[in-house]
């Protein structure tokens, strides 16, 4: 299952050591990491990204769920953190796009307080255990959260709103006067171009599903190829 997983630490030295686990766990083939940051929480209450995974093509791919869970947590002034590793918590900023609830959001933010670290991370795990057990023993206060998937279609209820509003401006237009005509087109137009824009931003999140979609299978197939090789060597080692 593909979560995402905010561990705070009161700590920065015990936040890298949490940041070295995951990636030991990954290594084990435990868990997947797809993206990862280490977050310190400063005193003015604004977040800054201390270390994330190399902004390359998967990173920057796979990072936006990740990029806008930290912009949130990092608060209006903390909203641009992350441009320099690649990250987009400056641009997509909303839950829909951290696919996780206010309430998770609500539950990290009581605990990553001024001063406090965090290992943010979108992973792939079948099992909490050996997340937990790592973390646990470090220090480390483990949130997780399912991500949601993205809605194939804006709100219905809204579009369908939208839509109503415009027919029965359009059903005026053409029983209006003249002088009424001219304005009754100026809302029709501002209604319809709201409408386009909001069924193209549901193109855009579709077709970002898509491609981290596939991304994240490219990924899980180049750890299986290298957990095979690992242990095809280990087999040698043992048989030699």
């Amino acid at each position: 299952m593909d979560r995402m997983l905010v561990v705070v630490f009161d700590t920065e030295k015990k936040a890298y050591e949490g940041q070295k686990a995951l990636l030991q766990l990954d290594g084990e083939g435990s868990i997947v990491v797809y993206a990862y940051a280490v977050v310190a929480k400063d005193a003015d209450g604004t977040s800054t990204v201390r270390q994330s995974d190399d902004p390359g093509p998967l990173g920057s791919l796979v990072g936006t769920s990740l990029g806008s869970l930290i912009g949130i947590l990092g608060g209006p002034v903390g909203l641009a953190v992350g441009a320099s590793v690649g990250l987009v918590a400056g641009s997509t900023v909303d839950l829909s796009n951290a696919r996780v609830g206010g309430d998770f959001v609500d539950d990290v933010s009581k605990q990553l307080l001024p001063s406090r670290f965090a290992v943010v991370a979108e992973i792939q795990e079948d099992w909490t255990t050996p997340v937990d057990t790592r973390m646990e023993a470090i220090g480390g206060i483990v949130f997780r959260r399912a991500l949601s998937d993205v809605k194939d279609t804006v709100d219905d209820e809204d579009t369908a709103a939208m839509r109503a509003d415009i027919a029965q401006m359009k059903a005026e237009h053409a029983q209006a006067r003249a002088d009424r005509k001219a304005k009754l087109q100026e809302k029709i137009n501002q209604l319809d171009s709201k409408l386009q824009a909001r069924l193209e931003k549901a193109k855009e999140q579709r077709q970002a599903a898509e491609q981290r979609a596939k991304t994240k299978v490219e990924i899980l197939k180049t750890k299986a190829a290298a957990l095979k090789v690992k242990a095809a060597q280990a087999g040698d080692v043992v048989t030699d």
